[in-house]
């Protein structure tokens, strides 16, 4: 069983007094139903439904009162009400849009029951004008297994430990860095991450990936409102993969005939499931960060295991002591983005990288904010002379701290731009992605 940071949010959530009930939203198969199914433990009763159940789902569109319905989910789940609290998970909820719309009510007239709902592809439904209960539920983002949850689920609890605490590693560097080699092959959907820690088998994970992606791709079929759409999601779908870590141009996007407008519009439908994310950059050294939606943005999948399995790398990265060596730097580029926001369970959250403006050359490939500064980051091993976006980034900035993630072990030096303004290179393993914020605070 793999031990989710999530847990804790939940029981957070659970323990405020006056809290709404809770929509997981996330990708299918980022262990929403697994999730619930650990923290209901916590619970004297039980109850779930499953809205992909035609029985289940009726009870939501026969026209009953929430009073009508709860005696109703007892006695599908055989059983008996108690005094004691009470949990009720209702999954795949977004075949029911008057489930969606019954939320506010368990909120209003079920105060002393607990409910939480998860589905796939739930903001689909959103555009499809659904009458989704503003300002009466509360949401958390599920995401793929993060570093972090893969070294305890490998047996690597004392590593987490000093890991999700930002401590300096360097005397057991090799060992970490191996592990996240291994992690940024396999990826962090949780099936595949308790299949691999179980047997350490590398083949037999290939029916898992192949069912995950189909699975998507099926997906399609479901939820696209028209042929047009579900073609080019479809294309997105096939051809997108190749291009994770990259920026992209939607006109003709994947050596397609689509254009911009709608391929832009197909990408958005698909962000909004988390099975991707369009990052878009910044163009500013200060705060706020404040995204260019005017410039071509980066294409992110959820999982790093996705895109190595379907454009075929593996190989190579089980070949490579430096993962920023296969193919051109994407993966790298895609596992650390991936653990910049493994921990955010918030969906104000996005991710940004820099560049110069029009006209420039400069690109750097993350931006995040550290207290009071923006930081760059650069995800490549060359040498310091070798960053000349970063030293272009720091010409502008107002700081005097920049971030570079590696293969080696951690190290700090004062570096010069090619203007001569100093500033602080902190140079540090790429397993420090997922907490990259407290690292900072205890190098700065």
């Amino acid at each position: 069983m793999i031990d989710r940071y999530l847990i804790a949010e939940l029981e957070a959530w659970a323990d405020r007094p006056g809290h709404k009930p809770l929509v997981l939203r996330g990708a299918r198969q980022v262990g929403k139903s697994t999730l619930v199914e650990q923290f209901s433990k916590r619970y004297d009763t039980y109850l779930k439904l499953n809205l992909e159940n035609k029985a289940h789902a009726d009870l939501f569109r026969e026209g009953r009162t929430v009073q009508e319905i709860i005696p109703l989910i007892y006695f599908i789940n055989k059983t008996e009400r108690t005094d004691g609290r009470t949990l009720l998970f209702i999954d795949e909820i977004q075949t029911c849009p008057e489930a969606v719309a019954m939320l506010r009510y368990f909120y209003e007239e079920a105060s002393d029951m607990d409910v939480i709902a998860a589905g796939s592809l739930l903001e689909s439904l959103i555009d499809n004008h659904i009458s989704f209960p503003v300002g009466r539920v509360e949401y958390k983002a599920v995401r793929p297994c993060s570093f972090l949850e893969f070294l305890g689920a490998a047996g690597f609890s004392g590593i987490r430990q000093a890991l999700e605490a930002g401590g300096n590693l360097s005397g057991i560097h090799d060992l970490v860095q191996k592990q996240f080699n291994i992690f940024s092959v396999i990826g962090g959907m949780p099936e595949i991450v308790s299949d691999y820690t179980e047997n350490h088998d590398l083949v037999r994970l290939d029916t898992i990936y192949e069912t995950l992606v189909t699975g998507y791709r099926d997906d399609v079929e479901k939820y696209t409102r028209n042929n047009s759409q579900r073609n080019i999601i479809r294309h997105i779908l096939n051809a997108g993969w190749w291009e994770a870590g990259a920026r992209i141009k939607f006109e003709k996007f994947g050596h397609s005939q689509y254009r911009s407008r709608d391929m832009s519009e197909a990408f958005k439908t698909l962000s909004k499931t988390m099975l991707l994310e369009l990052v878009y950059p910044v163009t500013s050294a200060e705060l706020p960060i404040m995204p260019s939606l005017n410039f071509a943005p980066k294409l992110l999948w959820m999982d790093v295991g996705l895109v190595n399995y379907v454009g075929q790398v593996r190989a190579s990265l089980l070949q490579t002591e430096d993962i920023s060596s296969v193919w051109s730097g994407r993966i790298a580029k895609q596992v650390v983005g991936q653990e910049l926001i493994s921990g955010d369970s918030r969906f104000s959250s996005f991710r940004s990288f820099y560049v110069g403006g029009s006209g420039s050359s400069a690109e750097v490939d993350f931006v995040i904010r550290h207290d009071d500064m923006v930081v760059p980051v650069e995800v490549k091993s060359g040498i310091n002379s070798k960053l000349k976006s970063l030293h272009s980034f720091m010409d502008k900035s107002p700081y005097d701290v920049a971030v570079r993630f590696w293969p080696k072990e951690e190290r700090s030096d004062v570096v010069k731009t090619d203007k001569g303004r100093p500033y602080r290179l902190i140079s540090l393993p790429y397993y420090y992605a997922g907490v990259l914020d407290k690292v900072l605070t205890r190098i700065l």
